[in-house]
């Protein structure tokens, strides 16, 4: 249920609740008041009772004896109308929120798995502990595809209110089910990010057993289990307490390329990003400047990945050649161009 609609209907709820609540003690007050003029005493117990039994209909005899009593006559009358209607209304909200809200799952439930049969070169995040919501943001971020998976019912909760409009499947990333069900088959990349090592093992043996080109990065919090996940399929094992101890000597020894960093990737405006960009083999023996990449105004050229290595700061006049990629800085939506530029020459 999205978080607009349940306050909606929580609002609706309260403002009825408070208002039934007013109707019961006050009318409980007013019959107190109307009996102290009468021969027989009535506790404070028996309005409240008086005033329930009229609210709900029940139908039972008069608590209270009102006969030749017109004033307290009409105002029962008064009180069963309106507190009747208050009630029907407490009522009917909560039938909307239990059965609208069930109603508006299944239908988000379906309109989501109807995307995901239509994603192809995407990416499949399992888990979505911290790990899991960083490596969604970025993809996020970059313009790309995704789907997450879980079968923690508190983190999809949280996933949901951090990205609410992204694609999830509540399931177990170990059943190859699940991972089919998140159209693996193709997908073009897959993140072992759960927090136990035998179970990132176990999806990235899965992951190439259902596709077998599909590139896996694991997660790997036992460095003497690197080994083993990079064997049972992953392309790269990354250790986040590497990753942050790398990360805190770096803020130590060069905070300058640090804070130059942390810019680049947390400027609202920019989200500059280094990305990587394979060449086809139609550009193959063709300079570098026939690429004409100086249309993309907000892109640097860095490197050009070789078999041999890597080549920096590339001259115009480079030939290409077979199985070169592009290091460049870029913003996501200038690597999307440049990558529809590549491949379809627009």
């Amino acid at each position: 249920m999205s978080t607009y609609f349940s306050s909606k209907l929580l609002k609706k709820f309260l403002i009825a609740g408070t208002a039934l609540l007013i109707v019961v003690f006050l009318s409980t007050g007013v019959y107190w008041v109307i009996t102290r003029s009468f021969d027989q005493s009535y506790s404070m117990l028996d309005c409240l009772y008086m005033t329930v039994v009229t609210i709900s209909t029940i139908g039972y005899s008069e608590i209270i004896d009102l006969s030749g009593h017109s004033f307290g006559r009409i105002f029962t009358m008064i009180i069963a109308f309106t507190g009747v209607g208050i009630l029907t209304y407490v009522l009917s909200t909560i039938t909307a929120f239990t059965v609208e809200g069930e109603l508006q799952a299944t239908f988000r439930r379906r309109k989501m798995e109807k995307k995901i049969n239509k994603l192809k070169q995407h990416f499949i995040v399992c888990g979505i502990g911290q790990v899991g919501l960083n490596i969604i943001n970025e993809l996020n971020t970059t313009g790309r595809n995704c789907v997450a998976i879980t079968n923690n019912e508190e983190r999809i909760n949280r996933f949901q209110e951090r990205f609410p409009d992204l694609l999830y499947i509540a399931g177990d990333p170990t059943d190859d089910a699940v991972l089919k069900q998140a159209e693996i088959e193709r997908a073009v990349g897959l993140f072992a990010a759960m927090d136990d090592d035998n179970k990132n093992l176990v999806i990235s043996l899965s992951a190439h057993q259902l596709n077998p080109g599909i590139k896996v990065v694991a997660s790997c919090h036992n460095a003497l289990n690197a080994k083993k996940i990079k064997k049972a399929g992953a392309n790269a094992v990354v250790s986040p307490t590497l990753i942050g101890g790398l990360r805190m000597a770096s803020e130590m020894i060069r905070p300058t390329v640090v804070s130059f960093l942390d810019t680049m990737l947390r400027d609202t405006n920019k989200n500059l990003r280094i990305e990587e960009t394979p060449l086809l083999e139609k550009f193959e023996g063709k300079q570098l400047k026939d690429l004409n990449l100086k249309q993309f105004k907000d892109t640097l050229l860095l490197a050009i990945r070789t078999k041999m290595g890597w080549k920096y700061s590339p001259e115009e006049t480079y030939v290409i050649s077979k199985d070169n990629s592009l290091i460049i800085m870029t913003t996501p939506q200038q690597r999307v161009a440049i990558e529809k530029y590549i491949t379809q020459g627009k």
